[in-house]
């Protein structure tokens, strides 16, 4: 196999996955806002995804900028050097990660440092097997952290939140597979899509789920109660009434997979792969001569240009959000820095514009912060709870190539004492956040702003310059970006009068999930 040609389709594969969504999933999205009621926070969060995939499309940029854990599945027929192909599939990585389509997400778990090239122990991970088909099949998932962190895995028989008993049987993979759903809220960037894995151990469980991800969303279970099972938790799971992002809504869950293996007695595991909405996914065969693609795999049917239809549906929605009578949400300009009283002033459900500066700052920022003094003022300004994907040009200006929000829960043991100590009135992020920073939004006058998760390319067309930069030796991710921004929006979800969307939410979904307590399948 000419080995060149191969790390090249490797590239290929690489950056179609993270710039390129595929076209069941597209398929699926646009289901969904169709679905979605005219004027709601929920159908503003899927315009905002629409145009992002749009936009990922225009500058073969990353959909989501949470390169995530790479994971490839590769077959092979008998005879053909895997070391090779892993070696080739290393350097694609390396690659693509120095031109800006993957972020450097490859962290020691030890040291904390990045290796700033998406390779370290066990990254990417290489999953192989052979075959005797005359090709070689290279399957490629990027699964970001923040739905990664809602994966869930069950030990039956045991009692479930809000559904009671779940035994060792189909009705208790039932009731597993629905408080997976339930459990995930919007802090996997719902809608979302999951795998389930039923029997074997905690770990071969965990492999089984994730590689019913790699199905395509479109097709039919061939067993028959796995097919009725996905079907039923289709529908349900739609009930619940979490929504995209957790704001509510008709649409919670795009698809459901599911797969099964043997067991031994002692143990019943039912584990669940939880997928955001940007469920970027491809594959292709490759010759094992001349190492070229020569056929994508999930390319069956249409593949829905979101630009096309944008116009009309823009139309369309304000023509149905009238005759609904659906009130629109509050508009509010916010520039930092920011006073407490404009805080006190808004509510959740307000949609907020900010111009201005903005801060970005994760899990070492927090750390940091909680520990030692801030190397800027940050008195009234915004946190941003993200990890950009950064390019240098040769001038040394640093340009933001993908900058969606991530998950924020993680952040909630630092939040409030650091917005009280430094002066920080919002945050931006995804998911929502506790009880401890609720009450800190409170007392100290402060709102949470939820940004729409995975819309990288819609939030770096707000960023209109970088500023400057603090803690680079965190890595890329995890540094201080100081960014100017205009027109990045983001909806009030907890405000400073200890109100919060996502409690609200939650609590509902929860009295919903209750309503399914009754076995359905004997």
């Amino acid at each position: 196999m000419d080995i060149q040609k191969f790390q090249e389709s490797m590239y290929s594969l690489i950056v179609e996955t993270s710039t390129n969504l595929p076209k069941d999933v597209r398929r699926a999205v646009k289901s969904a806002k169709q679905r979605e009621n005219a004027g709601t926070r929920s159908a503003l969060s899927l315009t905002t995804i629409t145009n992002n995939i749009t936009m990922a499309d225009d500058n073969v940029s990353p959909i989501c900028q949470d390169t995530g854990l790479p994971t490839f599945k590769i077959k092979t027929p008998v005879g053909v050097n895997q070391l090779e192909i892993k070696e080739a599939i290393r350097n694609a990585i390396i690659l693509a990660t120095k031109g800006g389509k993957l972020r450097p997400n490859a962290v020691d778990s030890l040291s904390g440092e990045n290796s700033g090239d998406n390779l370290g122990e066990g990254l990417p991970v290489m999953k192989f097997d052979q075959w005797e088909k005359d090709y070689i099949d290279v399957r490629l998932i990027l699964k970001g952290g923040g739905c990664e962190n809602k994966n869930i895995q069950y030990s039956l028989p045991m009692e479930i939140e809000g559904l009671g008993k779940a035994g060792r049987d189909l009705d208790g993979i039932r009731k597993c597979v629905l408080h997976s759903v339930y459990q995930a809220q919007g802090q996997g960037c719902s809608a979302g899509f999951i795998g389930v894995g039923i029997g074997g151990d905690r770990s071969s469980g965990y492999d089984l789920a994730k590689a019913q991800l790699f199905r395509s969303n479109e097709d039919v279970n061939p067993n028959e109660d796995l097919r009725k099972l996905e079907e039923y938790i289709m529908e349900t799971a739609n009930e619940l009434g979490i929504g995209t992002m957790g704001f509510g809504g008709e649409t919670t869950l795009l698809g459901c997979k599911i797969g099964v293996m043997h067991r031994i007695p002692a143990s019943f595991f039912v584990s669940v792969a939880y997928n955001c909405w940007a469920f970027r996914r491809l594959g292709v065969k490759v010759s094992p001569e001349t190492g070229e693609i020569n056929e994508w795999l999930y390319q069956d049917g249409e593949k829905i240009d979101f630009a096309l239809e944008a116009e009309k549906a823009a139309k369309e929605e304000v023509a149905a959000a009238i005759e609904a009578e659906v009130e629109a949400p509050r508009e509010i300009i916010l520039q930092a820095p920011i006073t407490e009283e404009q805080i006190r002033e808004l509510k959740v459900g307000d949609v907020v514009r900010i111009n201005g500066r903005m801060y970005t700052g994760r899990d070492a920022i927090h750390k940091h912060l909680s520990e030692n003094p801030a190397p800027i003022d940050l008195d009234g300004q915004i946190i941003y709870h993200c990890g950009p994907v950064m390019l240098k040009d040769e001038e040394g200006k640093w340009h933001v190539k993908a900058a969606g929000p991530t998950t924020s829960i993680r952040e909630e043991p630092y939040q409030g004492d650091i917005m009280k100590r430094f002066g920080i009135r919002a945050v931006i992020g995804k998911g929502g956040m506790g009880p401890k920073t609720l009450e800190a939004l409170s007392e100290h006058g402060g709102v949470y702003l939820n940004a729409i998760g995975g819309a990288a390319q819609y939030y770096a067309d707000c960023i209109k310059s970088v500023e400057g930069v603090n803690f680079t030796e965190f890595g890329i991710p995890e540094a201080m970006w100081h960014l100017n921004v205009e027109g990045f929006t983001a909806v009030v979800t907890m405000d400073s009068h200890g109100n919060s969307l996502h409690k609200d939410v939650q609590q509902s979904s929860l009295a919903k999930l209750s309503q399914f307590k009754e076995p359905v399948f004997k």
